[in-house]
């Protein structure tokens, strides 16, 4: 027979194992938007450190359909996106309870 606390611990694992991976760069501050938002919001994540160069972050390439970071992708909820402004409503909206509005499309501008 299983107690109350048997449950708890059991829900508590699968709870604890994050479904969020983060695609980030070392000194991006966007990126640490991004990871302070998820720090707020005591949502646990995988981090995956990228490279700085473009032409080598193939693995945001291929999660993402692009090499700009940072990318989250929510294993939770089926989402992938980039753009640290978007994860952060997408965040705020999802785990936040807030009412935000998520473009799904990103805004971009000719370089």
């Amino acid at each position: 027979m299983s107690t109350d606390a048997d449950a708890s611990d059991a829900a508590g694992t699968d709870a604890n194992e994050p479904t969020i991976t983060l695609y980030r760069l070392e000194g991006c501050p966007f990126c640490e938007f991004v990871v302070d938002r998820l720090d707020e919001l005591d949502l646990p994540y995988d981090s995956v450190w990228v490279e700085g160069l473009h032409s080598r972050r193939n693995e945001v390439k291929r999660v993402s359909g692009q090499r700009q970071v940072p990318v989250v992708v929510d294993e939770a909820t089926g989402v992938t996106m980039s753009q640290s402004a978007r994860v952060l409503e997408y965040l705020d909206a999802t785990y936040a309870g807030e009412d935000v509005e998520v473009d799904p499309e990103p805004k971009t501008e000719a370089n």
